[in-house]
């Protein structure tokens, strides 16, 4: 197995590309993020940012173009890449038969966490679902089994931990939790990578932010000093450039 190299960055990629027969859904992208960056990704329906995200959580494979996670190519060494990175989308990938605490168990157990049992309810306590730790996963609300799903996410305490439109479908304290997670996960040095529509949790949470549009980062800027109604015109401006 290939090693890392050292001091490489947690995310590197270049001229990454993705087609669909003739649509290009994602064009020459590049990126660098180190340890504790927090990039927040904007942009309209059809802009790839889900496409993007799904080649960061190497679902998918570019078409062109390289990525480097951790030093190491996902192509060559996906196992070990895998393991240091988690994916918060809309399926929750949760057993609805099982308790909420199987579940995170289980999880545990597969990433090998030292103590699962004691991980788990850790995470529980984090998302606020002690005292549902037993009820099977398909008795419990949507707002309830999105908590799960992010604690399910995070069970392994990932170094890389990508967000494809994590507030949708969120009830209000849904929201708030995954809000004070996205803070601690910040405040550990983990790198994250959120793609949202939300332009306000999306400033707050970020270290950088950018806009994608017909497939490419067509802005970029440092969240420091940014405020709401400067992104919101700038948002609107690039947008309205890149698609007139």
């Amino acid at each position: 197995m290939p090693a890392p190299e050292e001091h490489a960055p947690i995310l590197k990629a270049t001229g990454l590309t993705r087609r669909f027969g003739p649509r290009r859904a994602v064009h020459s992208v590049d990126l660098g993020l180190e340890a504790g960056d927090f990039l927040t990704i904007l942009g309209p329906n059809g802009a790839g940012k889900s496409t993007l995200l799904k080649m960061l959580a190497c679902a998918i494979r570019p078409t062109a173009g390289s990525l480097a996670l951790f030093g190491l190519d996902p192509r060559v060494a996906p196992d070990p890449v895998k393991r240091r990175l988690a994916l918060i989308a809309h399926a929750g990938y949760l057993y609805g038969g099982l308790g909420a605490r199987e579940n995170l168990i289980f999880y545990g157990r597969l990433y090998d966490v030292a103590q699962p049992a004691r991980r788990a309810d850790a995470m529980l306590e984090e998302v606020g679902l002690s005292d549902r730790a037993g009820d099977p996963v398909h008795t419990l609300s949507h707002g309830m089994r999105q908590r799960l799903a992010i604690a399910r996410a995070l069970i392994h305490d990932p170094d890389l931990v990508l967000l494809d439109e994590p507030y949708t479908g969120l009830d209000r304290q849904a929201s708030r939790t995954l809000r004070e997670i996205l803070r601690t996960v910040r405040g550990r040095g983990r790198t994250v990578v959120m793609v949202t529509h939300h332009l306000e949790e999306g400033l707050e949470a970020g270290t950088r932010v950018a806009i994608m549009t017909r497939g490419r980062i067509a802005w970029e800027a440092p969240a420091a000093g940014l405020s709401r109604d400067t992104l919101a015109r700038r948002y609107h401006e690039v947008v309205e450039q890149e698609t007139s």
